[in-house]
C-alpha cells in the first residue's frame, strides 16, 4: 500500500509539473490572442487564427499518434527502442511534408513548419515515456508559447499583419533541435530489431485514426465559423473560447505524466492502482480548473472587453464553454483510461460519435447563430467525448472518476503543498 502511494504521490509531482507548463501555456495563448485582437482588424486577426487552426489541425493528423504508441512501448521497456523511434518518424514526416506541400498555396510559409511540428511532438513523447516530464514542460510548454507571444508582439509593432504566421510558426525550430538532444541523451541507438514495424503500428494504427479525428474535433470549429460565417465570426469565437486551452492543456500535462503509470498498472492487471491513479488525476483537474471555470463565467463581460470592442457580445459563448468545461473536467481522464486498458478501437468509435455530433450541429446551428452555433456544437461534441467513455469504464472495470481515493488524493496534494 505504501508503495501504491508512492506512486500516486510521484503521479502527483509529475501531474504539477504539467500542469506548471500547461498554465504557463495557456496565459501565453491567452496574451498571444489579446495582442492580435487589440493590434489588428477582425478580419485580419479571424485570417490568422484560421490559418494557425488549420496548421494545428493538420499537424495533429500528420503526428499519426505515433508519440503515444513510443509512449507505450518506452513505458514497457521494450529492446531496441531506438528502432521503434525511426519507425515512427518515417511515416509522419512524409505525411506532413505531403501535407506542406498540398497547403502550401494557403498557409504559404507555415506550410513549411509542418513537419517540424511532428517530429518534434513525437520526440518529446520518447521522453515522457521514459518517465521524464522535463523537456516537455520546458519547451512545449514554456519555450514555444513564449516565443510566440513575443515575435508575433513583434509583429503588431510592427503593423505586420502579413508576418504574424512566420512568427508563430518560428519557435518550433529550435523546439525540434532540443528535442533532438533530449532523446539523444536517453536512447542509445541499437540494431533495428525485425518486426518493430509491425508491432508498433498494429498498437498505435487504430490510435493514428482516433488522432486524426482528435485534431479536427479540437480545431475544426474555427476553420467552419469561418467558412460559413466569415473570418469576423472566426475572430470572436477564437477570443470567447480561448480559455479552453486551459482545460485541454491541463488535462494533456496531467495525462502526459499518467499514461505511462497507466499503462503499467492495467498491463499488470492492477484495478485498484489504476483506479487510485484515475482519481488523483481528476480531482487535481476539478481543483485546478474549475475555479478558472467559474470565474470566467462570473467574469466573461469584462475579461471580453480585452480584446477590443465588439467583444464582448460573445459572454453567451463563455457561459456555455464554462458550463461544458466543468462537465467534462469532471469527467477525468477518460479516454486516456480507455487506451491505456487496450481499447483503441472503441475509444476511436466515441471519436467519431463526438465528430459527427459536432459537425452535424456546426451545420445547422453556425449559419444562423455564428459563434454560439459553433460552441453549442462544439458543446454537445464534448459531452458525448467525455460520458460514452465514462459509462464504457465503469461498465467494464468499474472505474469512476471520483471516490474513496479521492480523499487521499487529496491528502498527497496537500502534503505536497507543505
Amino acid at each position: 500500500m505504501a508503495g501504491r502511494g508512492a506512486v500516486v504521490a510521484a503521479l502527483s509531482l509529475a501531474g504539477a509539473a504539467g500542469v506548471v507548463g500547461a498554465g504557463c501555456s495557456a496565459l501565453a495563448q491567452f496574451a498571444l490572442v489579446v495582442v492580435v485582437t487589440r493590434a489588428f482588424s477582425a478580419e485580419e486577426a479571424g485570417a490568422f487564427f484560421t490559418a494557425t487552426a488549420l496548421a494545428l489541425m493538420v499537424a495533429g493528423i500528420a503526428k499519426l499518434d505515433a508519440g503515444n504508441g513510443l509512449v507505450y512501448f518506452a513505458a514497457r521497456a521494450v529492446d531496441g527502442i531506438s528502432g521503434y523511434i525511426r519507425a515512427a518518424l518515417v511515416p509522419c514526416l512524409m505525411v506532413s511534408g505531403l501535407a506542406a506541400v498540398v497547403l502550401y498555396p494557403w498557409l504559404g510559409p507555415l506550410a513549411l513548419v509542418l513537419p517540424v511540428m511532428v517530429a518534434g511532438d513525437v520526440l518529446l513523447a520518447v521522453t515522457r515515456g521514459f518517465g521524464s516530464m522535463r523537456p516537455t514542460v520546458l519547451l512545449d510548454g514554456v519555450l514555444v508559447p513564449c516565443c510566440q507571444l513575443a515575435l508575433v508582439a513583434g509583429a503588431a509593432l510592427a503593423g505586420a499583419a502579413g508576418w504574424l504566421p512566420a512568427a508563430w510558426g518560428l519557435p518550433y525550430v529550435p523546439l525540434l533541435v532540443l528535442a533532438v538532444v533530449a532523446v539523444r541523451g536517453r536512447v542509445t541507438r541499437t540494431p533495428y530489431l525485425p518486426g518493430t514495424v509491425r508491432e508498433l503500428w498494429r498498437h498505435t494504427a487504430p490510435r493514428s485514426v482516433a488522432g486524426a479525428i482528435q485534431a479536427v474535433f479540437q480545431r475544426a470549429d474555427i476553420v467552419i465559423v469561418a467558412a460559413l460565417a466569415g473570418p469576423v465570426q472566426a475572430a470572436v469565437y477564437t477570443a470567447a473560447t480561448r480559455f479552453k486551452v486551459v482545460g485541454q492543456l491541463a488535462n494533456q500535462g496531467l495525462a502526459q505524466a499518467l499514461q505511462p503509470r497507466l499503462v503499467r498498472a492495467l498491463a499488470d492487471g492492477e484495478h485498484e492502482l489504476a483506479g487510485r491513479l484515475y482519481q488523483s488525476a481528476t480531482v487535481w483537474l476539478v481543483l485546478l480548473t474549475w475555479p478558472v471555470w467559474l470565474a470566467y463565467a462570473a467574469l466573461a463581460p469584462w475579461v471580453l472587453r480585452l480584446f477590443g470592442p465588439g467583444y464582448e457580445a460573445a459572454v453567451p459563448v463563455a457561459l456555455v464553454l464554462a458550463g461544458t468545461m466543468m462537465v467534462a473536467t469532471a469527467c477525468g481522464m477518460v479516454d486516456v483510461v480507455l487506451t491505456a486498458a487496450g481499447h483503441t478501437g472503441t475509444s476511436l468509435a466515441n471519436l467519431l460519435a463526438a465528430v459527427a455530433c459536432t459537425l452535424v450541429l456546426d451545420v445547422a446551428l453556425i449559419p444562423a447563430h455564428g459563434a454560439l452555433g459553433a460552441v453549442a456544437g462544439w458543446s454537445g461534441g464534448v459531452l458525448v467525448k467525455n460520458l460514452l467513455p465514462l459509462w464504457q469504464l465503469h461498465r467494464r472495470y468499474g472505474l469512476h472518476p471520483f471516490g474513496r481515493h479521492t480523499l487521499a488524493a487529496l491528502r498527497v496534494r496537500g502534503w505536497a503543498a507543505a
